[in-house]
């Protein structure tokens, strides 16, 4: 299956209401549309993870990051572009004011995780797809991330609805992104290094 191939399916089955297992810029992930609810739950089923547990998104693009957070801090683009220039390890952020995802995705306090993903496939996935896309580690809660493919349990890939074919051949280590919390006042806290 070539690369085109595998992103069109995969965009389908978001487009569906659909969950997906992917390679992303930091381990392999579930997926699903970022803005539909039942799609979120169905993620939070998979994994047998508790619902207060947030889950973060990936985008493509400064655009697209603002279409779902109201008032990125100056903070942010600073960070973002440093990324941009650097080669960093991938990094979430946790920005306040979420808008415009699924309600079951925003934590209580009106903050969202998300990561801008430079990695081709991933990327190219937000880019078709259009939408924020859901992107929690492929494990069941509290077990280890798969960081290849042959890493993921068995049951995860009978559970979703599309498994992705980019990149099952990797076997090289991956970790999970750096998280940095922002807050509207300008205070920044590492949650995970």
């Amino acid at each position: 299956m070539t690369k085109e191939e595998d992103i069109k399916n995969a965009v389908e089955t978001l487009r569906k209401g659909g969950v997906i297992l992917y390679p992303t810029d930091t381990v392999w992930g579930i997926g699903c549309d970022a803005t539909n609810e039942e799609a979120v739950r169905r993620v939070y089923e998979i994994k047998q993870r508790d619902d207060s547990k947030a889950l973060i998104c990936l985008v493509d693009s400064d655009a697209r990051l603002q279409r779902y957070v109201r008032n990125v801090p100056d903070v942010a683009w600073q960070l973002i572009d440093s990324m941009k220039e650097g080669d960093c390890r991938p990094t979430t952020l946790i920005l306040d004011g979420a808008v415009n995802l699924a309600k079951n995705l925003i934590a209580d306090d009106g903050s969202i995780g998300i990561r801008i993903t430079h990695e081709a496939f991933s990327k190219e996935l937000c880019y078709r797809f259009q939408k924020a896309l859901v992107s929690t580690s492929a494990n069941i809660s509290g077990q280890p991330a798969a960081q290849n493919y042959r890493d993921i349990d068995p049951e995860l890939l009978e559970k979703v609805d599309y498994v992705c074919w980019t990149r099952r051949q990797e076997h090289h280590p991956h970790q999970p992104s750096s998280i940095i919390r922002l807050r509207k006042d300008g205070q920044i806290e590492i949650i995970r290094k």
